[in-house]
């Protein structure tokens, strides 16, 4: 491997965070930390019981700030710190564990644990700490209002006018973790892919989107990951 990549694209799922200990969003029983994901990952869910939706997303900030950074993620902060390109990751997960291991450059389309938006007038609240129905918005100061900035279904993904860039101009792209079933995230391979970028995957199995990556490396990305960085990094310092 003698190619130089410029503009590296790396795209995260739930199985990085799964080597972590954090339960997958979309589980086989339709649960997700034994709650319907209806009730707790939609807005009408939120409007039905907004107090049930902050305490589960609570308790999850408790569970996640316990969870550590896998080999996976720390792969991810030595490529960027010892490869000379532009490397951004794109990430469904709502955890911070990208953040936790060092990684940069981080888009959450999905939102995050440990934010809150105001719903009336958009400010955004950063804290690990409870958020309830009685939580006042620094800004405007009306209580009540703050949602957990989660996605949820039936609302947009976050950052997609950025990502829409990064994966125009990217060189490489590398999926992992991810099940390549949930859209608009899986198109973003046929994106890449249309625009010239090699593409990788790094998955525990075959997903559907098969056809569109170049290579495909299965196994756990804990194990499968840091060879293949070692990989690009030394065949940076031979180029």
């Amino acid at each position: 491997m003698t190619k130089l990549y410029q503009n590296i694209v790396i795209l995260t799922g739930a199985g990085i965070s799964a080597e972590s200990g954090l339960a997958t969003f979309r589980s086989s029983n339709g649960l997700w930390n034994n709650h319907r994901v209806e009730d707790v990952a939609s807005v009408e869910g939120f409007e039905r019981n907004p107090e049930l939706v902050h305490s589960f997303y609570n308790d999850l900030k408790v569970e996640i700030q316990k969870a550590e950074p896998n080999p996976a993620h720390l792969a991810i902060t030595k490529l960027q710190n010892e490869y000379p390109a532009e490397i951004s990751v794109i990430t469904q997960n709502v955890d911070t564990l990208h953040e936790k291991a060092g990684n940069k450059n981080i888009y959450h389309i999905h939102g995050q644990i440990n934010q809150a938006v105001c719903l009336n007038c958009g400010h955004i609240l950063e804290t690990f700490g409870d958020v309830d129905t009685e939580t006042v918005c620094a800004r405007c100061g009306v209580a009540g209002m703050m949602k957990p900035n989660i996605v949820f279904f039936g609302e947009n993904l976050l950052c997609m006018d950025k990502v829409e860039t990064l994966l125009r101009n990217c060189d490489l792209f590398v999926s992992i973790g991810t099940s390549g079933v949930v859209f608009p995230a899986a198109a973003f391979v046929q994106t890449a892919k249309y625009y010239g970028a090699d593409t990788i995957e790094f998955t525990l199995e075959p997903t559907s989107n098969n056809f569109y990556f170049d290579r495909h490396v299965y196994g756990p990305a804990g194990k499968t990951l840091p060879p293949y960085v070692d990989e690009l990094i030394k065949s940076a310092s031979k180029s």
